[in-house]
């Protein structure tokens, strides 16, 4: 009985130590945003996020075998993206093979105080998806591309997203503000999807995953296009048929006006 009562007890102390080191190590990340939401208007042109905070000894032991790294991850909800390739046809240009990428991030940006490749290994910037060349680009069960030429898709579908603005990778990019306190700024394109965007923080330290935080960024459309946006997407027939009876009005409303007598 007493020996049962002394392993609980043990087993209690053990626990109760291993979550104050938890708390203490999320302590050493902290993490914020300018702003968690994103409004999209019918002038919408394009807006920047700046994400600030501080992260414990982050500069004094930089440049020793001690040294932390951060890198902050944002992504946009996901989507499945089909690319394709065009080929000559009878000297016509037209779509040839396709890839389908499933669930993958509508919109992807990676800050970090370090090249990608220096903060951690291999296998954990897959894990985590820090970096352009570490997401997981799942594709679908159905493809008519070779195993030979995936990579190639992989590689055209990442750059179409960067000069589109919706993937982007800006390295040694966090500015700091003292030892401790930093910020970094993501632009957001104007071809920005709506839906909840994730902030992810890591500190890493040695390339081991020490801290890490997550916070929620909402893109809405708001007004009007909010409004023409749901029904488009939720009731697809009313829509259409509003579509054309407003096109229809117009025509006779721009008649009645220009009309010669």
């Amino acid at each position: 009985m007493i020996r049962s009562l002394l392993v609980m007890v043990f087993a209690l102390a053990g626990l109760s130590a291993g979550l104050a080191e938890e708390e203490e190590r999320s302590k050493d990340l902290v993490t914020a945003l300018s702003s968690d939401m994103v409004s999209i208007q019918s002038n919408f042109t394009g807006t920047e996020i700046v994400i600030f905070g501080q992260a414990s000894h982050i500069r004094d032991n930089a440049g020793d075998e001690d040294d932390f790294q951060l890198a902050i991850v944002v992504e946009g909800p996901p989507q499945d993206i089909t690319t394709r390739r065009k080929g000559r046809f009878l000297g016509v240009w037209v779509n040839r093979e396709a890839e389908r990428f499933q669930n993958v991030p509508s919109f992807y940006a990676v800050a970090s105080t370090a090249d990608i490749g220096e903060i951690a290994h291999r296998n954990v910037l897959d894990e985590y998806s820090i970096g352009l060349n570490h997401i997981n680009l799942a594709v679908s069960g159905v493809s008519n591309v070779a195993l030979s030429d995936r990579d190639d898709f992989r590689r055209a579908f990442v750059r179409l997203r960067e000069e589109t603005g919706l993937y982007s990778e800006r390295e040694t990019s966090i500015e700091f503000l003292t030892d401790t306190m930093f910020r970094t700024k993501i632009p957001l394109p104007a071809n920005i999807p709506v839906g909840d965007y994730t902030v992810k923080s890591y500190l890493f330290n040695q390339g081991e995953l020490v801290s890490e935080t997550q916070q929620i960024l909402a893109v809405a459309k708001i007004g009007f296009e909010q409004v023409t946006f749901e029904l488009a997407q939720n009731y697809p027939l009313v829509y259409g048929v509003l579509a054309v009876i407003l096109a229809i009005f117009t025509g006779w409303l721009a008649g009645v006006i220009f009309k010669k007598d």
